[in-house]
């Protein structure tokens, strides 16, 4: 791939990006959230169009016009988000678009066959590959997205974090595939932040960095961490401006020894009123099952939430929500918006009693606060009965914060609030997470942009493998700190 470029709306996500990808090596591509990693892959894959540049396959030009047609050139790709078929079968999406089938007639015994053999080859005979993969857990649903790459027999396999759900063990079968395919011949392109990771299976690697390539084909082996790090970052400083604290003392969300098995263990935090706290953390590491489980959606297995004080019955969104407590979940989308109903429905949902009379919704009173609230956020449109499937994504989050402003909550856990908004959205989330710590709420964000969190928060806490490493103001942290706190597990 040479001088690749590809425009958004707003925002140049790929500027002239080089790759080069030799057969039987495993290339990781490295770089900050934003980087342009997903979007080069989507590239290659043919999900992306290229505005410019030249992709070429064994030395030949071509254009990957779709998915398919980068599938029949040899290349497929697993997705950080998955992009399974939540109601099929396992065999049923690993074989999605090349099904076994005569006269049109699906063989499903053979394909049932088959997938069974993949899963084994993954470490994973027990898996039925009848079950649905709605109904499977995190990491065997990615297990049966490698399984579907591997269906392909591909020249080329490019993996997006497929480690983050996995287990030590799971990870050891996926490095043995690796190894094997890679034997065989074919590449692998491989994205990851756990640099124990690329140490260990990466062959060479290329760094890229606001969209631009920082570095191009580096031998892993005479690369040093901390080279690789100060590439990623180009030692400039954080790009977000934020107005100054509005922490005060008092302490309105504690956590005390809060635990679940296999996700995180003994993580304790305070927030006060005004403060924004700020959890940094590589995919995977808990930071997502730790905001749900303080929301009341994960039952913990230790420890325990209060807020202003009071305890909070844990596993229960509910009491909550009830206590103050508002989440903007990572996957807006499908956690926390209904698409076809208004934007007046969504931004309600949390105080429908407040509208409810006899078992109906007082639509007026529902759309005067609603009004209130797009004027108070500055929503775009500023249409409460369009349908919030309408808006663009940056306003889509704006209405998800909108319900719990409309709650008065005292606690708002942010989970990746600016991820797929454009940059000018991202300004005004900034502003608007700043004036509601101004108004006394405790705000606790993930962001998988480190600038991001040094620029927003009060404090940091970072976590790794489950585990608080580290919590620091966010004056005493640099962007190179961070990264060496989360890559290499150091304490501090």
């Amino acid at each position: 791939m040479t001088g690749i470029v590809k425009d958004f709306p707003g925002v140049r996500a790929l500027d002239g990006v080089d790759l080069q990808v030799r057969a039987g090596e495993v290339h990781c591509l490295l770089g900050q959230n934003g980087a342009g990693k997903s979007t080069l892959i989507k590239v290659l894959s043919g999900a992306h169009q290229p505005d410019a540049g030249v992709v070429r396959w064994e030395g030949a030009e071509v254009v990957l016009s779709s998915p398919v047609a980068a599938l029949r050139r040899g290349i497929a790709a697993m997705y950080q988000e998955l992009d399974l078929v939540p109601g099929l079968s396992a065999a049923e999406n690993i074989f999605l678009g090349h099904e076994h089938a005569v006269a049109g007639f699906t063989r499903r015994g053979q394909a049932r066959h088959e997938a069974a053999e993949l899963l084994a080859r993954l470490g994973h005979p027990g898996i039925d590959p009848d079950t649905e993969v709605g109904a499977l857990p995190a990491a065997v649903r990615q297990l049966v997205s490698m399984a579907r790459a591997l269906a392909h027999r591909a020249r080329l396999i490019v993996m997006d974090e497929p480690t983050a759900a996995l287990s030590a063990g799971e990870v050891e079968d996926l490095f043995r595939v690796i190894g094997e395919l890679t034997a065989e011949g074919a590449a692998v392109v491989y994205i990851s932040h756990r640099m124990e990771e690329i140490r260990r299976i990466a062959d060479r690697v290329t760094v890229l960095k606001d969209g631009r390539t920082a570095a191009s084909g580096l031998p892993v082996a005479g690369t040093s961490t901390g080279e690789l790090i100060a590439l990623m970052t180009g030692g400039t400083p954080p790009t977000v401006e934020a107005g100054g604290s509005s922490a005060t003392t008092t302490p309105v969300l504690e956590v005390t020894g809060l635990a679940r098995r296999g996700e995180f263990t003994d993580i304790s935090l305070t927030a006060h009123a005004g403060e924004v706290l700020g959890i940094a953390g590589l995919v995977g590491c808990g930071r997502s099952e730790l905001l749900e489980t303080v929301f009341g959606a994960r039952t913990p297995d230790e420890g325990e939430v209060r807020v202003d004080g009071k305890r909070v019955r844990p596993g229960s969104i509910a009491a909550a929500v009830r206590a103050g407590i508002g989440l903007t979940p990572e996957e807006r989308k499908s956690q926390a918006l209904v698409p076809q109903l208004p934007l007046a429905a969504n931004v309600t949902l949390a105080t429908l009693r407040r509208y409810s009379k006899a078992g109906f919704i007082r639509r007026g009173s529902e759309l005067a606060d609603t009004g209130t609230i797009v004027d108070r956020l500055q929503l775009r449109p500023a249409d409460p009965t369009r349908a919030v499937s309408a808006f663009s994504g940056g306003n889509q989050q704006k209405a998800v914060i909108g319900r719990w402003v409309l709650r008065d909550c005292r606690v708002l856990l942010l989970d990746e609030p600016t991820r797929g908004v454009d940059v000018g959205a991202r300004a005004e989330l900034y502003a608007l997470m700043r004036s509601l710590a101004e108004q006394g709420i405790a705000i606790v964000f993930v962001s998988s942009d480190i600038p991001e969190v040094l620029a927003l928060a009060d404090r940091v806490l970072v976590l790794r493998d489950g585990t608080a490493v580290h919590t620091a103001g966010a004056g005493e942290l640099t962007e190179g700190d961070v990264l060496d706190l989360v890559m290499e597990a150091r304490t501090a």
